[in-house]
């Protein structure tokens, strides 16, 4: 997929990696203070009650409710797609393709998720069709070009000097694409693990143990090498 060039100011979640090492933790014991996500995530009435609404509208063919899914949701939509797919053209596309998509097939939805997480499992899904486009076309490059950064300029983590930020985007471009869709589903757009398992159609056990595996491995790469002296402190 390329260097991505990610519209949220992650830099500022993981940058601390390269200074610091995080205590190990378990992939089961993963940010437990999170919600208590093996629980599944915790999600207010009120939430609940707008996802709910927004589904029987939808299912009775009123517009409003797709217009107001696409109020609540269509930047953070937006953001998912261009991380997942580099460029913001793509991601209109894909937000627009998933939307699409939705109409089509809302009598399909049985409220085994909520509305809102079967409507991003659209998008995810969208956005590796875009994926294995690419690979039958042989598409190498993925960089947004300058017309698309200079129209809609990435976000800087303060002080972030800019060597580090490109050894966080190489960093990341290293991982997998699982590894890197369940991290940048987490740690940049904030969901849940058990949102997450919906999406990806995995289980919260492999969400936590692939975000555990890309952390690990962003450590690896992002750690300094230790000194002689400092290793033969310990």
């Amino acid at each position: 997929m390329g260097t991505m060039g990610l519209a949220l100011p992650w830099e500022t979640r993981i940058s601390t990696v390269a200074r610091q090492r995080e205590p190990r933790v378990e992939p089961s014991e993963d940010r437990t203070n999170r919600s208590h996500e093996s629980a599944g995530p915790s999600i207010s009435p009120a939430i609940a009650s707008e996802d709910a609404e927004l589904a029987a509208r939808c299912l009775a063919g009123d517009l409003s409710g797709y217009e107001r899914l696409y109020a609540l949701q269509g930047a953070r939509m937006k953001n998912v797609a261009r991380n997942l797919l580099g460029t913001a053209s793509d991601a209109e596309d894909a937000v627009q393709e998933t939307f699409l998509k939705v109409q089509r097939s809302i009598t399909s939805f049985r409220g085994q998720s909520s509305f809102v997480t079967w409507a991003y499992r659209i998008l995810i899904n969208t956005c590796y069709d875009v994926r294995r486009s690419r690979m039958r076309k042989k598409e190498v490059s993925s960089e947004p070009n300058e017309n698309e950064e200079s129209a809609r300029p990435e976000p800087r983590a303060p002080g972030a000097h800019p060597s580090l930020r490109m050894a966080l985007k190489s960093a990341l471009a290293g991982l997998t694409k699982h590894q890197r869709d369940v991290f940048l589903l987490y740690e940049v757009e904030g969901f849940h693990h058990a949102e997450i398992a919906s999406m990806l159609e995995i289980t919260e056990t492999a969400s936590k143990n692939t975000l555990f595996q890309a952390k690990k491995n962003l450590r690896q790469v992002l750690e300094p090498p230790r000194s002689p002296s400092a290793a033969g402190a310990r």
